[in-house]
């Protein structure tokens, strides 16, 4: 049977099974806690044992204190659980919480996901995994060619990170889509962006993307569902490329095993400025009142602009709508 990890002051609730630490469990479960190394030797991971009994099952060079020790606090990367455990742990919900990092991360992969379209799949070291809110963006070099993408993944696979990257005829997307390979270094410089999930209050979501704003959103659904969202999750992506929906399957899949999350697949004509009107027209054909909602907007800036305007006419309050230009 899984054990019961409860989080304060958070008051985040999560399961661990196996011979998972309990930072492991944690991001697995989509709890952004506070974090470093992940490998016993900067303390960042550190919390305070309240109640429950847990086992050192990884090696430490972090010490603590004998008055800390008698305290209970512990690494959260070198324990698991032996009962039920309620810890006191730092949790980042805010942007601000989150340090700024410089990652050299390796190529595991480029993928073609159009012909304008590639999969970035980079890997940090096991020793540096990258801390960062679902819906972030961070800056990609490879020596002075860099460029700022929306990491397309979610927190739960920090070591892992997945980018859509278009063919824009600047260096880095050039390197992307002709010489950069599987083992070479890239840089990665960040997270920055408040595009992020606001969970103090659950609602259902409505996520709008075009084109390549589909990434952010990607990580944010994929960190919906690590956190077990209950509510109703409704997804209208605007394609105005052939090929534009380059993960179609991934969201019909997704549609097919989870009764509470709803594709709505829209294509334009090669518009050199998306029209969000043909995706409100959807939208309101099927939700009258927009004011139960929590909404994210992705995609170019024309597009988003003019959609969080038509959002709010429509029942929107600001505080729950967010945008990011992609």
């Amino acid at each position: 049977m899984p054990f019961r990890i409860e989080l304060l002051p958070s008051h985040h609730v999560f399961e661990l099974a196996g011979q998972d630490t309990l930072l492991e469990a944690a991001l697995r479960a989509g709890v952004a806690i506070n974090y470093g190394c992940s490998s016993g030797n900067c303390g960042l991971c550190r919390a305070r044992l309240v109640s429950g009994q847990v086992e050192r099952t990884r090696h430490q060079d972090y010490v603590f204190t004998e008055v800390e020790k008698q305290q209970g606090w512990l690494l959260m990367c070198a324990h698991t659980a032996r009962s039920d455990v309620v810890l006191e742990a730092g949790v980042a919900t805010h942007p601000e919480e989150i340090q700024f990092q410089e990652i050299v991360a390796r190529v595991k992969a480029i993928t073609p996901l159009t012909d304008k379209v590639r999969l970035l799949h980079l890997q940090t070291p096991r020793s540096q995994r990258l801390r960062f809110l679902a819906g972030q963006s961070v800056a990609l070099a490879v020596g002075d060619d860099a460029g700022v993408y929306a990491i397309a993944s979610c927190p739960c696979d920090d070591r892992n990170l997945q980018f859509h990257v278009r063919n824009l005829g600047d260096r880095f997307s050039a390197r992307v889509f002709g010489t950069l390979r599987p083992g070479d270094s890239v840089t990665v410089y960040g997270p920055v962006g408040d595009f992020v999930l606001r969970q103090d209050a659950r609602r259902p979501l409505l996520f709008i993307a075009c084109n390549s704003g589909f990434a952010p959103i990607k990580s944010l659904l994929e960190h919906a569902a690590s956190l077990e969202w209950e509510e109703p999750i409704y997804l209208y992506w605007l394609a105005t490329v052939e090929g534009g929906h380059y993960l179609a399957n991934w969201c019909r899949a997704w549609e097919d095993a989870l009764d509470h999350f709803h594709y709505r697949e829209l294509s334009a004509d090669n518009l050199e400025e998306p029209n969000p009107d043909q995706v409100m027209a959807a939208i309101l054909a099927e939700h009258a009142d927009l004011s139960a909602f929590q909404a994210y907007v992705a995609g170019p800036q024309g597009f988003t602009s003019r959609a969080c305007e038509r959002l709010l006419q429509h029942g929107l309050t600001p505080d729950r709508l967010a945008a990011a230009v992609v």
